[in-house]
């Protein structure tokens, strides 16, 4: 599964590289064996003027990537490159994980609508599937009410809309002896920060850095605007203006300062169906709140006080706690220490 918000860094970068006619290459990790720094569906951009977009090993195959990303600047043919670390390799270059990766290196040719397509789909944030014929480069891209295919079979097809549903991670699917690369991406999630006090900005900017898509609702137009929050969407409206189907599935996090808003926030989350509600402040504040409002903690996916236990007091720190509880529960994982542990990515 592709993280949403990599990618519209990476195709605002691909519009770059076309109005300077530059010549790119989308570079996608197909398959891991092993130990690797990203998984399946990870992806990057390089151009031609030698500028690279996202990451996919950390650093460690970056650059011999580009080499192999300079034959298809020339080629503009889809290119297939498999890494076996063994310790010669890995001696070699550089590289501490021992995994045994495969790359496809993918033109990302100008005059393919294929590629507007998917930039259509990402600015709107609607979920898609995109399958890649590893061979040719031929693709199809499979969303709600919407179907476009580049000679993509339908066995292929059929193998890509039952993986929408259940897999996580990008796939090579091989039908009559040709691999195909199966990738859904999903939309990002939505965290709303109820409350535009100083320490909301750090979470905030957090959220977004952690792909979120933020939303930051508060009254108070001096506080809530592009300069304190310049990667959210602003809401000025009062908590008692807002429809509960607006925010529906979303993450909350409570931090108004303030009872009464808290509440009427905390009513507003519950009774939008959320996916996370979590309180700044003790959890006899919260029960008290609660009361006040007709609820109590079996009323939602509530969490308070809100946070891992990192030992956090500025408010930076609080904000790496909040965050990082989001994180986990997203992923589905109970927040623990790697040490020990012999495989990161499950």
């Amino acid at each position: 599964m592709s993280k949403m918000y990599e990618l519209k860094e990476i195709y605002s970068n691909i519009e770059k590289a076309w109005a300077q006619q530059e010549k790119a290459v989308l570079v996608i990790l197909t398959d891991v064996k092993g130990s690797a720094y990203r998984l399946p569906g990870s992806k990057m951009l390089m151009t031609s003027s030698g500028k690279m977009v996202g990451t996919i090993s950390g650093g460690c195959l970056e650059a011999d990537l580009y080499a192999w990303a300079e034959k298809v600047f020339e080629s503009n043919q889809p290119f297939v490159h498999q890494y076996d670390l063994s310790d010669t390799e890995i001696w070699s270059l550089g590289i501490g994980c021992k995994g045994d990766l495969q790359f496809l290196f993918l033109p990302v040719l100008k005059e393919d609508p294929s590629w507007r397509t998917i930039q259509q789909l990402i600015q709107e944030e609607k979920e898609f599937s995109m399958v890649i014929n590893m061979k040719t480069g031929g693709k199809a891209i499979l969303a709600e009410q919407f179907f476009e295919n580049q000679e993509i079979p339908e066995a292929v097809l059929q193998e890509a809309r039952q993986l929408a549903e259940h897999q996580t991670r990008a796939k090579v699917f091989t039908y009559e002896k040709i691999p195909y690369l199966i990738d859904a991406i999903k939309s990002s999630e939505r965290v709303v920060v109820a409350g535009a006090g100083h320490d909301a900005i750090p979470v905030a900017e957090l959220a977004h850095q952690a792909g979120f898509r933020v939303t930051v609702i508060d009254s108070r137009t001096h506080f809530n605007n592009d300069k304190r929050f310049p990667n959210a969407i602003h809401i000025t409206k009062e908590f008692d203006e807002i429809s509960r189907k607006e925010f529906s599935n979303s993450w909350w996090v409570i931090m108004n300062h303030h009872q009464l808003k808290d509440e009427e926030a905390l009513r507003l989350a519950i009774e939008s169906k959320p996916k996370y509600i979590g309180v700044l402040g003790p959890r006899y504040r919260t029960a008290e709140m609660l009361e006040h409002i007709g609820y109590d903690f079996a009323s939602g996916p509530i969490y308070s006080p809100v946070g891992l236990d990192l030992g956090a007091e500025t408010m930076y720190e609080v904000a790496v706690s909040i965050v990082s509880e989001m994180m986990s529960l997203r992923a589905g994982r109970t927040a623990q220490s790697l040490h020990g542990r012999e495989k990161i990515h499950v």
